[in-house]
């Protein structure tokens, strides 16, 4: 799938690396666990509207977004199963949250209250703060989780937590979310003592499924192993690979002499006489500016270094080393 115009800069998206990973993620998925696409921001900058008709294409039938609007956009694009808003919402737009058949995070007691005094009917999952102090209602406040089960509006279809470091192999990292893990189920255990039936439960992102994958849950709610931006064994051992390309044409080829500067505050200055090509491409388009004097660009198969600052809609290579490069070559800045 490729944007419509080509003339300028582009993103590509790889249908079949996407096909390809999610059938490797279901392969790594726990027994009666399934898989949970997180497409927030934009499905994480590849374009909801390339992906999620491809993920429905291959069977995906729940969905995470950050915000309403973005949940309103799945149901627009054919998504029929479970979405779940994973930010806050405020109470008094839970009339559209119900029309769309969405389902709303709880972010903590108070905002359980508002959601339930509005009067209507509302399917929700309750967030659990197991030590990230985002949202949630605390691990070791086990009466405060069990009202939101009694409020009369609100069902509670499910349970989750946010693993926040288990990217990490430091071993202080890999205690805490041990001890995340811990508190998620303690958590769980005193809601079933009191009698309460447990809805499904959901705790891996993308590395809490590949760096703990024992763990039992219902859900894995996966968004950057999805789209092949993870690292580690885990991720080579399932092959997953990037979705996206990103993409530009060069506008322009010129010398500069030994000494010469390029670009804002003479970020770069040549250390021989030099070729420099100028991409119609910046930090607006998503390329990072903390990139400038350390990317590398993909140009005729070779790695060139980005030179001096990247600028809002334009960016320059030194292509000395990149031979016959000229205008109208494509290079792939993100591949």
């Amino acid at each position: 799938m490729t944007g419509a115009d080509t003339s300028r800069a582009w993103r590509e998206i790889d249908a079949a690396a996407l096909a390809r990973n999610v059938s490797a993620l279901r392969g790594a998925l726990p027994p009666g666990c399934e898989l949970m696409a997180v497409v927030k921001a934009d499905a994480y900058g590849h374009g909801m509207s390339a992906v999620v008709p491809r993920l429905l294409s291959l069977g995906v039938r729940s969905f995470a977004a950050a915000t309403l609007g973005e949940g309103t956009q799945l149901r627009a694009l054919g998504a029929e199963g479970t979405v779940l808003i994973l930010g806050y919402t405020p109470p008094e737009r839970v009339g559209e949250l119900a029309r769309l058949g969405l389902t709303q995070t709880v972010a903590d007691l108070a905002h359980a209250e508002g959601l339930n005094a509005q009067g209507v009917p509302l399917r929700v999952h309750l967030k659990i703060d197991t030590g990230m102090h985002r949202l949630g209602i605390a691990w070791d406040e086990p009466e405060a989780a069990s009202a939101v089960f009694r409020m009369e509006n609100l069902t509670v279809d499910g349970i989750f937590s946010h693993l926040c470091c288990a990217d990490s192999p430091a071993p202080d990292d890999v205690s805490f979310t041990c001890e995340q893990i811990r508190r998620f189920y303690a958590l769980t255990a005193a809601l079933a003592a009191r009698g309460i039936s447990l809805p499904k439960l959901h705790l891996q992102s993308s590395y809490g499924l590949l760096n703990y994958p024992e763990l039992r849950c219902d859900y894995a709610r996966v968004g950057l192993a999805l789209y092949g931006a993870v690292e580690g064994a885990a991720a080579r051992s399932l092959g997953l690979r990037p979705v996206l390309s990103l993409k530009a044409r060069i506008a322009s080829v010129r010398e500069v002499t030994k000494g010469e500067s390029v670009g804002y505050d003479r970020a770069f200055t040549a250390r021989r006489k030099s070729r420099i090509a100028v991409l119609p491409i910046g930090y607006a388009d998503g390329y990072p500016r903390a990139l400038s004097n350390t990317g590398l660009i993909c140009i005729r198969g070779c790695l060139a270094p980005v030179a001096g600052r990247v600028c809002m809609d334009q960016l320059a290579v030194d292509v000395t080393d990149a031979p016959d490069v000229a205008v109208g070559d494509v290079a792939e800045l993100i591949g």
